[in-house]
């Protein structure tokens, strides 16, 4: 396994690290005070291929690995996790769901807009009480004549109210547990379906959080993806390969963080020196420094697994999600200790990425859920 950057992915990196510098960090701080997912950066994000980064090309997509995935998250959370983050549920779940279950008709229909950037998504599992419990969701699509009706309420759906395609899953067979879970599309504009609450966020606040409501929204036969009964199934599914995305965004994160603290050290002074020439200092950018390295390459070995598709990634993407996410949130808690007073106000990005860091651990799969996970790989049920 050879993990070193291909000069085509090392040109991926600059580019995506000069387009988060240019065109995103002078609009972080306003952005999370709007709370607002800025929808006027999307045909930006799309000109680089960002809004169908493994689409195939001929469904308007970029074609890129896994490793590219990471590598392009990473460099967008470093400057802001909060854009990072919708590019995430974007690609790794709406897409990705379309790309990996739908039939040809349906990508055409659905899937190229997206890809093509012309079109937002958002894909909607949790409710308010089926978080981590996915398969005790309420949801309920009833059959009727040609079609099926909708009734339910999603909760804390990344683009809950600004995407034009939801991937939505509901209960077409309550008998069958979790193999009665089928996944529908649903357009933007169908009757029935609205926003609810917009979520008043701690961070990742630029990205948008919201309620979805569904209240007798009919949609056609053809908006089933596969067949009834196999939503659930695919939903893990499409988490399994997401949980790398997180942990890429946790990894650039980290990395976001780790810079602001290595600069802060080196410029500020104390008792006439640099704060940086302290022991105590230096010892937390070591160890900073040294689980972003580790933590980058449990996510890259799960990224070179998927794309060379030789067994199944749930192990490694769990393991790379869970300490990927965990290490960022120390990392991001060091680097606000770094900075001391001005890591706790918003004239330094300490504060922020602390904020948004603990998102890492609970979207897509909690701390909890992941050891689980792993537990259930290395020893059984």
């Amino acid at each position: 396994m050879d993990l070193r950057l291909t000069d085509e992915q090392q040109l991926l990196r600059r580019t995506i690290r000069e387009f988060a510098d240019a065109e995103m960090r002078p609009h972080v701080m306003e952005w999370d005070e709007a709370q607002a997912f800025p929808k006027t950066l999307v045909s930006k994000l799309a000109t680089l291929g960002l809004m169908g980064i493994q689409a195939p090309e001929t469904y308007g997509g970029a074609g890129m690995s896994a490793i590219a995935y990471c590598i392009c998250l990473e460099e967008l959370a470093r400057v802001d996790p909060s854009i990072s983050l919708s590019v995430a549920a974007h690609n790794g779940l709406a897409v990705a769901h379309l790309l990996m279950f739908a039939n040809e008709e349906q990508k055409r229909q659905y899937l190229v807009p997206l890809a093509e950037g012309s079109k937002l998504g958002g894909w909607a599992l949790t409710e308010a009480s089926s978080g981590s419990d996915a398969a005790a969701m309420r949801t309920q699509a009833r059959a009727d004549g040609d079609g099926w009706i909708l009734n339910g309420t999603k909760q804390f759906i990344t683009h809950g109210a600004i995407a034009d395609t939801l991937v939505i899953t509901a209960v077409t067979d309550r008998q069958q547990g979790s193999r009665g879970i089928s996944a529908f599309i649903v357009p933007r504009g169908t009757k029935g379906l609205s926003a609810g609450k917009k979520e008043n966020k701690l961070g990742m606040r630029a990205s948008d959080t919201s309620e979805v409501i569904l209240t007798d929204c009919r949609v056609p036969a053809s908006a089933i993806i596969g067949a009834p009964g196999e939503g659930f199934l695919q939903a893990m599914q499409v988490l399994d390969a997401g949980r790398i995305g997180i942990a890429a965004l946790a990894v650039g994160l980290a990395e976001g963080a780790y810079d602001a603290a290595r600069r802060y050290a080196y410029e500020r002074r104390q008792f006439g020196q640099r704060i940086s020439e302290f022991q105590a200092i230096r010892w937390k950018i070591a160890d900073m420094a040294t689980r972003i390295h580790a933590a980058q390459l449990l996510t890259y070995r799960a990224a070179w697994m998927r794309d060379r598709k030789v067994e199944r990634t749930s192990l490694a993407s769990s393991i790379a999600k869970l300490y990927s996410s965990e290490i960022a949130v120390r990392v991001a808690e060091e680097c606000v200790q770094i900075h001391g007073g001005y890591g706790f106000v918003k004239d330094y990005p300490a504060e922020k990425f602390f904020r948004d860091v603990k998102l890492c651990t609970i979207g897509e799969g909690t701390s909890e859920i992941q050891r689980l996970v792993i537990g259930r790989q290395l020893i059984g049920r």
